[in-house]
């Protein structure tokens, strides 16, 4: 995980039983030059002008209290030599788990498929009682084959109103966790060379990488939870915080 951030690289080595507090660690990753530099690249892969039917915004509001509650789909790009391949991604809200990924060498409906049935065959029926499935408009969650899927499944299909990023604000967070901290760091020469790396690193984002949002656990951590977040995070910055102030 090289770029994973201060305050999680922080919690990591405390926690690993490293006496060092943040004030120095910063000191000693900028004198390392090792500062994360935050990098803006922008590609737009939703295709929200089209005649297929769009469904109503379900989530407004909604309070999320465990997995398999609501699952958020989105795609992003990813750069391999001279072109581009599209990653199609379903993510579960409440533990922030990659439930189901696809890369694609094209933006077709067929790439969310897959990454939908990949999600579904992870997940026990049981579990998913009432799942929300959140998605922007674009034309790849509004095709015939994806939504027949998710009526079969009798998942519930919500979607943003005005093709707004914001409306679908976490599952953007994942995309720019994956492309910030590994993606546009690495070169990928070939599309298969992408495929290999891309398992790698959902595999260590979900066992791995500690959220903030989710009391500092991992998403594989987070998943077997239930109840409000933010609880323990809380209480972890109140003891790093007197930690520091005894060093």
């Amino acid at each position: 995980m090289p770029r994973i951030g201060g305050r999680k690289l922080l919690f990591l080595l405390q926690k690993d039983g490293m006496k060092l507090g943040r004030d120095k660690l910063f000191d000693l990753l900028r004198d390392e030059n090792l500062l994360v530099k935050k990098r803006k690249r922008f590609v737009i892969t939703t295709q929200s002008r089209h005649w297929l039917k769009k469904y109503p915004n379900l989530i407004e509001g909604l309070e999320v209290t465990r997995a398999n509650k609501l699952w958020v789909a989105d795609i992003t790009y990813i750069l391999i030599e001279n072109d581009f391949a599209y990653l199609f991604l379903i993510t579960d809200a409440y533990s922030r788990k990659i439930l189901g990924y696809y890369l694609s060498p094209t933006l077709e409906a067929d790439g969310g498929v897959e990454a939908l049935e990949m999600a579904l065959a992870t997940v026990n029926p049981e579990a998913r009682i009432n799942l929300i499935h959140h998605s922007d408009r674009g034309a790849q969650y509004c095709s015939r084959n994806y939504v027949h899927l998710l009526q079969d499944e009798k998942a519930l299909i919500s979607m943003t109103q005005k093709g707004d990023p914001y409306e679908n604000a976490l599952a953007e967070r994942v995309n720019g966790i994956l492309k910030g901290e590994w993606i546009h760091s690495e070169i990928y020469s070939s599309f298969d060379q992408a495929k290999t790396r891309v398992c790698e690193i959902i595999s260590i984002y979900n066992s791995s990488r500690p959220h903030l949002s989710c009391d500092m656990l991992t998403p594989d951590e987070a998943y077997v939870r239930t109840g409000k977040m933010n609880k323990r995070w809380k209480n972890y910055k109140k003891k790093a915080v007197a930690h520091a102030l005894d060093l």
